[in-house]
């Protein structure tokens, strides 16, 4: 069932509980990132449970006639989420929802790799323009030379390494989608974030206080919530129309950032992040034009 307005609502709905979710991992202090991915994970599966009781059910959410492919969705799924956060909790939110945005170049190259999906021209040179783009976002961090000699500051080197798995996950999923429900790709993906969270937790964990635990909490619940209002938005329109809404979550990154914790990121970083957002609007809008003018084509 097609509902534009509906879906467009539901995903900068997304991006808003995200924003809120990373703020939330900031205010809950040094607290180690196995100890975030479990609460992420564990409480994330609250809000999921009490969707599926008003929609398909709790048995029918976690049926599954492709097993193996969620244990390969989960184990990349995780690995990007312990990333993620790792950079959350070394570089402002901004400039972290910056790097986010590489994941469409990313997912160009692994598509072209591994679907044998061809991309033409302009998408071509929507990555090249984009890895630009990315050049002048890593120039306060020391630049294509530290790029190539991998000397990148930790945060960054996490924010494109997270980046870069979400666009496997991505790549992976569209493998998936044909068998499994939205509700039992997230409900493997939570349980094993939950799972390697609390195994890595035995050997890295701090005492938690109250207020750890309180905005912990908050990051599963709200990050649950996000995961579901991104997976009903693509019910209702095409990915290819939607994409361009993820970049709503740059404004509520500045706001949150700037009027909670006092961030703001450097001018390059913006004027980078400029460029790769005007590289994945372009992307999109390719996509969604082949898609109306070529349903049955996935070459641009």
């Amino acid at each position: 069932m097609r509902n534009v307005s509906l879906a467009i609502t539901l995903k900068i709905a997304q991006t808003l509980a995200f924003s809120l979710m990373y703020a939330a991992i900031k205010l809950a202090g040094d607290v180690p990132v196995g100890q975030i991915v479990f609460f992420r994970g564990f409480f994330a599966l609250v809000p999921l449970f009490i969707w599926t009781f008003f929609t398909v059910g709790p048995i029918d959410a976690i049926k599954t006639r492709r097993p193996a492919y969620h244990v390969v969705r989960s184990v990349v799924g995780t690995s990007s989420m312990f990333t993620s956060f790792a950079a959350v909790q070394l570089l402002p939110l901004a400039t972290v929802t910056a790097f986010s945005f590489i994941q469409p170049i990313f997912a160009v190259i692994l598509a072209a790799l591994f679907l044998s999906e061809r991309a033409g021209k302009y998408r071509w040179g929507a990555v090249i323009v984009g890895f630009g783009g990315v050049l002048m976002m890593i120039a306060p961090h020391g630049g294509l030379q530290a790029l190539l000699d991998l000397h990148l500051s930790r945060g960054v080197a996490y924010a494109l390494l997270s980046s870069f798995l979400t666009a496997v996950v991505v790549v992976w999923i569209r493998q998936m989608s044909a068998t499994e429900r939205c509700e039992a790709i997230v409900f493997y993906f939570m349980t094993a974030c939950a799972t390697v969270g609390a195994v890595v937790t035995i050997w890295d964990h701090v005492p938690m206080t109250f207020d750890m635990i309180f905005w912990l909490v908050t990051c599963g619940v709200i990050g649950g919530m996000g995961q579901i209002f991104m997976t009903y938005s693509y019910r209702y329109a095409q990915p290819s129309l939607l994409a361009s809404f993820d970049y709503v979550s740059m404004i509520w990154a500045m706001l949150l950032g700037y009027f909670i914790f006092g961030e703001m990121p450097a001018r390059m970083i913006l004027a980078g992040a400029g460029v790769v957002i005007a590289v994945g609007l372009f992307i999109a809008w390719r996509e969604h034009r082949l898609h109306v003018e070529h349903p049955l084509e996935s070459v641009i």
